[in-house]
């Protein structure tokens, strides 16, 4: 049997100390399908070395900075040089690097949002559209088997006519003030690094994603009111919005990182004219099933489960009853990055056949967009005494 080449990818930010940092090299790992070679992980030059020594990385690989490691990797045989770079900085920094990267010839996976801004976003797509490079969004949900499920059932017609959508993400991490004491949550909230908007931009535009991807359907329009709780702090921490669909349907987002106790409860519900669905982040492997004039039933994930969809049983990794969570969410956007990562390095027909620069069954820029669309939307709104504010399909 021939070897398996491994997709190598380099990092940027996820020093020591950092928690998403860890989270994406836990999920890449799992299908043993991706290695990590190199990394900028931190700017203080301790950590940086530290964390590179922990993932056993060769003592030349561990850079400085991130134009270190593009302009050095760039000069390394292409058979050992990294091929897709992962950015977990904060905010401010995904488009500077993600530029860059695709510019050297590099496949870029980033964090969420993609930019602190629309114009920036845009900017990052236009330069996306020039090259040949993939670009992955990490929508970790979107993972999640029982949310492909949800799709299928809406696309199917199961439910019928799509009516209503409530989606809502309570946290409670941020009902202090934080970010005199903890990193995170110190450039979360500072407009400089995470954007315009903090809880909007950090987990609303998570709810935001999970309704245009389970509905298959764009948000038209909305009505915003944003609030900031916590004395002294810069940005949002609190927020709702009535939605509006292409679609004809209405509804309800909710995010907020000030309800106290809670972890994090990302939930949607959705109904149409036959029935509705329900699907909780924090009991990711059921949906609960509402069909009109028949009891109301759960399906579960699992290899083997019967009335799944294929898309959903091609996420399911373990037998029915063995849970699967948030790595595995991760994990499952990861497996289909590298395949077509190396589709796409080793010129195969099927990667031309795909939308440039979108990886099968990853979130890609356009996703991003639309996430920078709705922070802008939920802001104007917000500010303003006009109740409803469209957002916006297209952006040039």
């Amino acid at each position: 049997m021939a070897k398996m080449n491994k997709v190598r990818m380099g990092m940027v930010g996820g020093g020591e100390g950092a928690f998403i940092g860890a989270v994406h090299r836990h999920a890449l790992a799992l299908d043993g399908q991706i290695e990590l070679v190199c990394g900028a992980f931190s700017r203080d030059e301790g950590n940086n070395q530290r964390t590179a020594d922990a993932l056993g990385l060769e003592q030349n690989r561990a850079y400085p900075s991130w134009e270190a490691l593009l302009k050095a990797e760039q000069t390394l045989p292409e058979s050992e040089r990294m091929q897709v770079l992962i950015i977990v900085t904060p905010n401010h920094l995904h488009v500077p690097i993600s530029i860059a990267a695709v510019e050297a010839g590099f496949h870029v996976f980033c964090e969420k949002p993609a930019a602190i801004s629309l114009e920036e976003a845009s900017r990052l797509k236009t330069t996306l559209e020039n090259s040949s490079a993939l670009y992955g969004l990490a929508h970790t949900y979107l993972g999640y088997p029982m949310v492909w499920q949800a799709q299928h059932m809406v696309s199917s017609g199961a439910l019928g006519g799509i009516r209503k959508v409530y989606v809502e993400y309570p946290q409670g991490w941020l009902s202090a003030n934080e970010e005199n004491h903890n990193k995170q949550a110190s450039w979360r909230t500072d407009p400089a690094q995470s954007g315009g908007s903090g809880c909007m931009g950090d987990i609303g535009t998570h709810a935001f994603g999970l309704v245009e991807f389970v509905l298959g359907q764009q948000v038209t329009s909305l009505c915003a009111d944003l609030q900031t709780h916590v004395e002294g702090r810069r940005l949002d921490d609190d927020g709702a919005a009535l939605i509006r669909t292409d679609g004809g349907a209405s509804g309800v987002l909710i995010a907020s990182q000030v309800c106290a106790g809670e972890e994090n409860a990302l939930k949607i519900r959705v109904y149409g004219d036959k029935g509705g669905i329900e699907w909780q982040q924090m009991e990711p492997n059921s949906i609960v099933y509402r069909p009109i004039g028949e009891p109301y039933r759960v399906l579960r994930a699992g290899m083997g489960q019967p009335g799944l969809c294929q898309e959903a049983s091609d996420r399911c990794r373990t037998p029915a009853g063995h849970p699967e969570g948030y790595l595995e969410a991760m994990a499952n956007l990861y497996r289909y990055f590298a395949k077509a990562v190396k589709a796409a390095d080793a010129d195969d027909a099927s990667y031309h056949a795909n939308e440039l620069g979108k990886a099968a069954g990853v979130p890609g820029i356009d996703s991003g967009i639309r996430g920078m669309a709705f922070i802008d939307a939920m802001l104007a709104s917000s500010d303003s005494e006009v109740k409803w504010h469209d957002v916006p399909s297209t952006y040039r």
